[in-house]
């Protein structure tokens, strides 16, 4: 507050320490990521994170859906009329961003389009039709990611945005899998409705609140479709070889998590059916340090 009782808006080192403390409380995934890179790609990356988070938040809050439906075009606004004057902590860290890094803004109205997807209730018939809400969701993540990166000159041309949306699709892909039971109880059904008739399943929680539909076709299906995000892995972790060592280093560890997630799943599903995986702290920073040593995850297992 200044000596005359207004109050003051925040310098863009406040905006940017503001926008680093929320996503060392709120994304621990993220985190251990990003402290590898340098100081301004740290900060430029905490502000894309906390304007999504801001999204994801409206996205899965317990507002009316009248409400969200305001806020979501209350933040759209902010993304277009991005370096209008403000007192927002989050939109000055992010105007400063992307004044620094080739950051495509637009993919924010993307990840936009995907949150009002499940606003509507959206349900996916194929998984060609789920691929296009995890390019909105996560893909838009990987390409503002990427901006913030920047890629070797040699792969300056060599489709690294594609294979960044690849990326995210995988771990969103991973996401939808370790969290089916926690959508079902919020009425969210990601997995494509086509497969799971295929597979004789209805996805329904039993009088103990385990997961199942019946559960050994479950079981069976998920693991089928871990196989499949860790081909998505696969491409998208092509990524690492286009980028400097420390973007390299920050991207390979917050993907390794998700990848390791996979693998758990892809291995033995069953236990998704009763809680959401994830892993120790002790273990995520095995990943990052793998990443920083020039040995990220890879696809294959």
């Amino acid at each position: 507050m200044t000596s005359d009782g207004r109050f003051r808006s925040p310098t863009v080192e406040e905006a940017y320490a503001s926008c680093e403390a929320l996503t060392r409380e709120a994304a621990r995934n993220f985190a251990y990521g990003i402290r590898l890179l340098p100081v301004d790609k740290r900060a430029a990356l905490s502000a894309v994170y906390a304007f999504a988070r801001r999204l994801d938040d409206i996205g899965d809050g317990d507002l009316p859906l009248e409400e969200k439906a305001i806020r979501l075009a209350a933040a759209r606004a902010d993304i277009t009329g991005l370096g209008a004057a403000s007192s927002d902590p989050v939109l000055i860290a992010l105007d400063d961003a992307c004044r620094r890094f080739p950051i495509p803004v637009d993919a924010f109205c993307e990840l936009i389009d995907g949150v009002e997807m499940d606003l509507r209730g959206v349900t996916y018939e194929s998984f060609d039709d789920l691929v296009e809400y995890c390019r909105r969701v996560a893909g838009t993540i990987g390409r503002l990611s990427l901006g913030i990166f920047g890629t070797q000159a040699a792969h300056a041309d060599a489709g690294a945005a594609t294979v960044a949306d690849e990326l995210g699709i995988a771990l969103q892909q991973t996401n939808i899998l370790r969290d089916v039971r926690e959508d079902l109880i919020t009425g969210r059904i990601y997995l494509p409705r086509a497969e799971l008739e295929k597979a004789g399943i209805t996805l329904a929680l039993g009088p103990d609140g385990r997961l199942g539909g019946p559960e050994d076709a479950l079981v069976e299906y998920l693991r089928e479709c871990a196989q499949r995000a860790d081909e998505w892995y696969g491409r998208g972790l092509k990524l690492l070889t286009m980028l400097d060592r420390r973007s390299a280093a920050c991207c390979g560890a917050m993907a390794g998590i998700y990848l390791r997630l996979n693998r758990r799943i892809r291995t033995d599903p069953a236990p998704v059916l009763q809680q959401r995986l994830s892993l120790p702290g002790w273990e995520k920073a095995v990943v990052a340090a793998r990443s920083l040593a020039g040995r990220p995850e890879v696809s294959a297992a």
